[in-house]
Order: C-alpha cells, then sequence, then structure tokens
C-alpha cells in the first residue's frame, strides 16, 4: 500500500504588533533573538520525532504560518525546509507556503525566501482603503501592498492574498471597489475573509463596550454574495468557502490537506496535527508557550489524542463540507445520519453519486447545515 500523503504545518508565533481582531497564539518580536534561536532548534527536533513517528510519507505541503514567519532569518526558513525534505520523500509539486505582510521590511526579504525553498506566498493585504487599514491595526498603508504584490508576483511562482471585509459601515458599493483593486494586483488566489469578532481581542472588548458595531447578518450575506459574484466574474472560482482561486493549479495544496482530512504534522508553540498512525488517527497538540514548546523538544506532538471513529466523520463533515468537491458519504457513516435529517435541508445540499455536497444557496448558512447533519440543532 502506498504510504498516505503529508503537509507540514509549522507555527511562527511573533508578530511585530497585534492586530486588534487576533486570537491566534502570537506574541510581540521585540527583544526575543535568543527565544527565536531557540525555537528555531526545538522545531527542527520536533520535526525530527514526528518523522520517528510516522516513518517516510510523500510530502506534499509545508506552511509556513503564524504570527508573522517573513520576520524570521531566511536562513531558518530553509534550514526548517531542508531538515523536511530529508525528513520525509517530498513529491516534485511540493508547495512551500509563507505567510507575510506587506511592510517594507518583509518585502526586502522576498528574494531571500524563494532561495530558501518558499514556492508560494500568503500575503496579509487586509484592505487597499487607508482608513480600513487603520482600523484593522495593520502597519502597512495601500502603496505598501500594492508594492509588496508585484514583488511577490515576480519571485514567487504562486501568490494569494487575503482580504477582510464587513468591517463597521463598509458597504456592498466600498466592498466591491476592493475586491476590484485586489483583483487587479494580478494573484491567482484571493481569500477573502468575513471579519469576525473573537473572544479575548481588541475587538471583542470594543463590541462589549458598545463602540463596534459589526454590520447586520442581512447586509453580511449581501457582502458575501457580491465577494462571490464580483470574483466569478474575473475568473475566480470559490473552491472553499473563503478561497477563490483562477483554476484548479492555483488551489491551496496545503489548506486542501485540512478540507480532505488528510495527514498533517504541526510544530511550533500551539500548533496542531492530525497523524494516522498503526493505532488509529490521532490529533496532536504542542505546547502553547514558546518556553514550555523549547522544553519539550524532541517529543513529538507532545499531547496525542486517539480520535474515535465518530470524531473523525464529525472533522470530515465540518471540513470537507466547506469545499465544492464535498465529502463522500462513506466517511460519514459513524454518524447514522437519517435520511430524514438529509431531506429537511432541501435544496441547501445535494447528494450526486457518493458525495455529499453544499450548494450555492447553502453556502451562506454552512454552519447551520452543519449542525443539523451532527445532530446538534
Amino acid at each position: 500500500m502506498t504510504p498516505a500523503p503529508l503537509g507540514i504545518y509549522v507555527h511562527w508565533p511573533y508578530c511585530a504588533r497585534i492586530c486588534p481582531y487576533c486570537d491566534f497564539n502570537v506574541v510581540r518580536d521585540r527583544g526575543r533573538v535568543a527565544e527565536q534561536r531557540a525555537l528555531r532548534g526545538a522545531i527542527l527536533a520536533d520535526l525530527t520525532a514526528h518523522a520517528a513517528l510516522t516513518g517516510p510519507r510523500p510530502l506534499v505541503s509545508i506552511f509556513l504560518g503564524g504570527g508573522t514567519p517573513s520576520l524570521m532569518d531566511p536562513a531558518w526558513a530553509a534550514e526548517i525546509i531542508e531538515t523536511a525534505r530529508g525528513l520525509w520523500a517530498p513529491t516534485s509539486d511540493l508547495e512551500v507556503t509563507l505567510e507575510a505582510n506587506p511592510t517594507d521590511a518583509e518585502t526586502a526579504r522576498f528574494a531571500a525566501f524563494a532561495e530558501a525553498g518558499v514556492n508560494r506566498l500568503s500575503l496579509g493585504v487586509q484592505s487597499l482603503d487607508e482608513a480600513e487599514l487603520e482600523f484593522l491595526g495593520r502597519n502597512h498603508d495601500a502603496a505598501s501592498a500594492r508594492h509588496a504584490a508585484r514583488r511577490a508576483l515576480a519571485a514567487f511562482p504562486r501568490v494569494s492574498l487575503d482580504l477582510i471585509y464587513a468591517l463597521p459601515r463598509q458597504g456592498v458599493a466600498a466592498w466591491t471597489d476592493r475586491l476590484r483593486a485586489a483583483i487587479d494586483l494580478g494573484a491567482e488566489h484571493i481569500s477573502p475573509y468575513q471579519l469576525t469578532i473573537e473572544a479575548g481581542t481588541a475587538f471583542d472588548r470594543s463590541v462589549r463596550r458598545g463602540t463596534l458595531i459589526a454590520p447586520g447578518p442581512d447586509l453580511a450575506a449581501d457582502l458575501y454574495e457580491t465577494t462571490q459574484g464580483v470574483l466569478e466574474a474575473a475568473g475566480f472560482e470559490a473552491y472553499e468557502v473563503s478561497n477563490h482561486a483562477r483554476g484548479e493549479t492555483a488551489r491551496s495544496r496545503h489548506n486542501l490537506i485540512y478540507w480532505r482530512g488528510h495527514d498533517y504534522v504541526g510544530v511550533g508553540p500551539g500548533a496542531h496535527g492530525r497523524l494516522t498512525l498503526a493505532a488509529g488517527r490521532f490529533a496532536t497538540e504542542a505546547p502553547r508557550e514558546i518556553a514550555g514548546y523549547v522544553a519539550a523538544a524532541g517529543e513529538a506532538g507532545t499531547r496525542l489524542e486517539r480520535l474515535s471513529a465518530p470524531d473523525i466523520a464529525t472533522e470530515r463533515l465540518l471540513m470537507g463540507l466547506r469545499t465544492v468537491e464535498g465529502v463522500a458519504l462513506d466517511e460519514l457513516a459513524a454518524l447514522a445520519i437519517p435520511p430524514e435529517r438529509l431531506s429537511r435541508l432541501g435544496d441547501l445540499v445535494s447528494v450526486q453519486g457518493s458525495r455529499l455536497r453544499v450548494t450555492r444557496r447553502g453556502r451562506p448558512v454552512l454552519d447551520r447545515i452543519v449542525a443539523q447533519l451532527a445532530g446538534n440543532a
């Protein structure tokens, strides 16, 4: 039997500043050089420990995320990439993604990261409007974003742009302008994310104080439909709820690993993974605190939790229905979904052959669909 393919997620938790909407495991970058050097060594040791756990596997993707991994020394990125390539068997089309922000300091490193082995850049543009960028707490302006996009397209074979919409006082016309401006930058992949207010963030505190009011559900729905229409007209397919690509080759191979329920190694503070081993399928989670992670260097996953058949099926439901390809019904067998539960959803879902999909009409209410199918609504 051919070994199952594998992806790797590397979490680099350092940021130049903490955005007010962010609830990721991140810390300020300043004055942490010795800590970062130790973390680099711990990540390399953790990769080695994971390789002993998984055995030989085809390696299809490496994703350097965070945080802001483009603040990392490019030589360290090269070392992480080469270590992973040596521990597993890289495929000929190995995708190596780096998350970056369009600041001058990061843009200046693009060529060095390309030389280190990065072949796909995920650029956190977020907006091309000055007032919106200020509201989002970003440390770049629109001109820097455009400059970074041009430099990225020159340095990397594949580029994706992240955008945030459904901001306070943002209407359909304004969001249409932002989308068209982003399309004009020329990237093959665009990921528009609706602003969500996460507990514990600065925006969450503003909402509770009454100083921030997000768009209501009707306007949010209009903005979502605008996203689909504008990007579709420009040749982008919504192959996942928040990810649009010009053709299959432009899709994120790493994210497809998550959405298809494949295995991935997670290294770095707080990183999660999913591994299919001889004893079953396991969720892995590394220590969240940097010091704790460094101290545990070499203990793969640090915490392994065996997933039950219903757990695995629920994850497939949650992740698979986000995509246009949906999920195979036999992967959901452990949930024992009654036929009447499906029929109650009407034209929000479709069964084509052996696969269950959410229709275009159902996508805006995907959370409700998943909850109903899982028996939680």
